[in-house]
């Protein structure tokens, strides 16, 4: 096959574009189904429909008008589509596979797309709080993966808190003590660990790409095309039965992040996916959310607005306990699970943010619903994090172990081992790429036979367009003569930075 060609997923099943609807409450808008044609068989669930995203799955720190399409007019989806491969029923449990590691990157500009190593970049495929999502296509394995487009700047920012301590057994220099390490040495270090998650409810790192010379870090996840397990608002909520049936697998996958001592801070139904074995996966947990120590102190306020904590909301609260941040991100997510909606919602988000640090947690008056889960939404949902239940506590309530006939594995054999990382690891957590303009302008110069400036055309409004952010207009030559070509955008919007 002509490495110029990619093939298409097996179906003719086509994947429609939507054209969205939103307002001041919506961020990125519809999704009309899986990424990729899937079987008519698929386990019953709830279905994906069109709709407007509302507040309560709005990221707080995503503000990019709502009306803004993707690539070649088409329109993005909310949710970030990427997860593992490996059930968590599955026995016995297989061991990763390890990441093949290779220290040279080239950069293609092709007709339809932009390939990086063997990976070509299709459309635009999600956006999320922490970048922009697109498919990729892998020409070594025929796969496609989903590769989250990151801020470097963005990343280096949200590094305000403790991090992990250096591996046990590492020795400071003799000169004397080390060198403490700078933000993007950090990152760096977080993403040889993240490279070693392996969790069957935790989506799986394959690789990372990084341009020096420019702010992107490219990370690439599998995909997975079943999507996320729920869409809020609904008014086709979960059983109890199919909600305990996923919380256990949020319970499982959360627990072994905090093992790991990473904070996710944006638990929602729109992150949890859903694979092909029917199992949760959860997504889009971001780079510079790791501690040292028992627990984390975050100072910062990111995430989704309707599944904020009280504490993360407080004016006089210096920092917060980063567990308890998510145990409340939890609860939420088991309130939409079984009641199609959050506890508290508004259309203004200052109104929702004073909801939530005053109103008390208002179970709905038609909801018939067992005692034994009313309880654990309200121990979840206290306002007080020190009084909040924990995650240890969450694994043997009632309403989770069916009193007992359903036990969550202990922690011991669902954690395995604190994942740690050596220098050399952390050197070779990215894979460093040139700069795709400059890539792109020394191969349009090679083509021309010209030293000049390839994008400086004659007239001055041409020249303009180039400043346009996450576009570049390119000239090729053809049997036709000369034609424009939209290369992807490749960038994280600077709405999202």
């Amino acid at each position: 096959m002509d490495s110029s060609e990619t093939p298409e997923p097996a179906s003719s099943v086509a994947v429609a574009y939507p054209t969205p609807s939103c307002d001041l409450l919506s961020h990125t808008v519809c999704r009309s189904g899986s990424l990729l044609p899937e079987s008519q068989e698929q386990r019953g669930r709830l279905s994906l429909s069109d709709r407007k995203l509302s507040l309560q799955e709005r990221s707080q720190s995503a503000t990019s008008p709502c009306s803004s399409p993707g690539l070649n007019g088409r329109y993005i989806y909310p949710s970030l589509p990427y997860s593992p491969i490996t059930s968590p029923h599955s026995s016995p449990r297989l061991p990763r596979r390890p990441t093949v590691e290779s220290h040279s990157v080239s950069i293609t500009d092709l007709q339809d797309c932009v390939q990086l190593n063997q990976y070509k970049l299709k459309d635009e495929i999600g956006k999320g709080s922490y970048g922009v999502v697109k498919l990729a296509y892998n020409e070594d394995d025929n796969t496609y993966y989903a590769m989250k487009v990151l801020s470097k700047r963005r990343l280096m920012r949200q590094a305000g808190f403790p991090r992990r301590p250096p591996p046990r057994g590492a020795k400071a220099a003799p000169e004397g003590p080390p060198h403490p390490k700078g933000p993007l040495e950090r990152v760096y270090q977080e993403i040889a660990i993240l490279k070693k998650l392996d969790h069957p409810n935790v989506v799986k790192l394959v690789e990372v790409l990084d341009d020096p010379s420019e702010d992107h870090l490219y990370m690439v996840f599998e995909l997975v095309k079943q999507g996320a397990v729920m869409e809020v608002p609904t008014d086709k909520p979960f059983s109890e039965d199919q909600a305990r049936f996923y919380f256990q697998d949020l319970l499982r996958g959360i627990e072994y992040l905090h093992y790991q001592r990473i904070i996710h801070r944006d638990i929602k139904p729109s992150n949890l996916l859903v694979g092909e074995d029917g199992h949760v996966k959860i997504a889009d947990f971001g780079v510079s959310n790791q501690f040292e120590g028992a627990d984390a102190l975050l100072t910062s306020t990111v995430g989704t607005p309707a599944f904020l904590a009280p504490e993360a909301l407080s004016e006089t609260r210096k920092n917060f306990s980063g567990k308890a941040l998510d145990v409340w991100a939890m609860g939420v997510t088991l309130y939409c699970f079984v009641f199609g909606v959050c506890p508290f919602m508004d259309e203004r988000i200052l109104s929702l943010h004073q909801k939530i640090k005053t109103q008390p947690v208002v179970l709905p008056e038609h909801a018939d619903i067992s005692d034994d889960l009313k309880d654990l939404l309200l121990k979840m949902l206290d306002k007080n994090p020190e009084m909040r239940i924990s995650i240890a506590q969450i694994k043997v309530h009632s309403w989770v172990t069916r009193h007992g006939a359903e036990p969550l594995p202990p922690e011991d054999d669902n954690c395995c081992m604190l994942i740690e990382v050596t220098e050399e690891e952390v050197e070779n957590s990215v894979k460093h790429i040139p700069s795709l303009a400059t890539v792109i302008m020394v191969r349009t110069m090679l083509r021309k036979r010209s030293f000049g400036n390839p994008f400086d055309w004659g007239r001055k409004e041409d020249r303009g367009s180039l400043c346009a952010p996450g576009q570049m207009l390119m000239k090729q030559e053809s049997g036709d003569g000369m034609k424009s070509m939209d290369l992807p955008y490749v960038g994280e919007d600077e709405a999202l930075s």
